[in-house]
This record gives C-alpha cells, structure tokens and sequence, in this order.
C-alpha cells in the first residue's frame, strides 16, 4: 500500500488564549486589531491585559488602516519546516503600521526579497486565508 504524502501546511497560532483570543477573531473579517491604553494613549502591541506604558487595564480595540512601512527585514534562504522549505528564499520583516504597532510579519508578492524589499518601503495589509482565521502579511504597494 502507497503512502500518500500530505500538502505541507503552515503552523498556526492558538485561538484560544485570552489576550490574543480578540485579535485572532478579527482577522476571520480580515481586521487587523490593536490595543490602545485610554488612560495614557500608549498603542500597545501584541495583545495583553494591561498597558505596557502606565499598567492601566483600561484598553480599547482599534483597527489598522494596512498601511505600513518596512522597519528591517531579512531574507531566509533555508527552512527546515516543511511549510516554509517551498517558499524560500523570503522575507521575514519588522513592519510599522501607520497606527504605530510594530509587528513580525512576512515581505509577500516579490520575485526576489533580496532586491524587491527594501527599508523604509512602503507596504500594505494582505491576508492568507484558513478555515479559523487569518494571518497578516504584508505587500508592496
């Protein structure tokens, strides 16, 4: 009998984790959330219960505009995980959103991350699509 070999797929995170649980449920409407501090106006990032800049529990949910700015990046040109081993290479980026969150993203829709991705290059929100929720990627504009 023939062993049939699964599509490798990319490991997703737990929707199930009460600060992140948010945020994770706004990108099934690809809406990409982010805390606010309403005491001291801090942008806080990644999903917590309290705010990183006066401790105040006092958060509100905003949502990002897509819009983004590469900080630094990096081109991986080898992967052992079996999702990532066919795309390489690629880029894994910092991007600043407009809204002031700095997030761990990926640089997609490039034929070459070593010359198509640049610092201080303009990018946009752009979703990869599963059955439980979404994962923020970033293109080119």
């Amino acid at each position: 009998m023939s062993e049939q070999k699964k599509t490798p797929t990319r490991p997703l995170p737990r929707t199930d984790e009460l600060d992140t649980q948010a945020f994770w449920q706004a990108t099934k409407t690809k809406e990409f959330k982010y805390q606010q501090c309403s005491s001291c106006g801090t942008v806080v990032w990644y999903p917590r219960a309290h705010c990183t800049g006066c401790t105040s529990g006092k958060l509100e949910w905003k949502t990002a505009s897509g819009r983004a700015t590469v900080y630094s990046y990096s081109v991986v040109r080898q992967s052992y995980h079996p999702f990532f081993r066919n795309l390489v290479p690629y880029a894994v980026a910092w991007i600043d959103l407009e809204e002031g969150p700095r997030i761990l993203s990926n640089v997609v829709g490039v034929d070459d991350p070593l010359n198509d991705v640049s610092i201080g290059q303009a990018v946009e929100l752009e979703w990869e699509e599963h059955e439980e929720l979404c994962i923020p990627l970033f293109r080119p504009v």
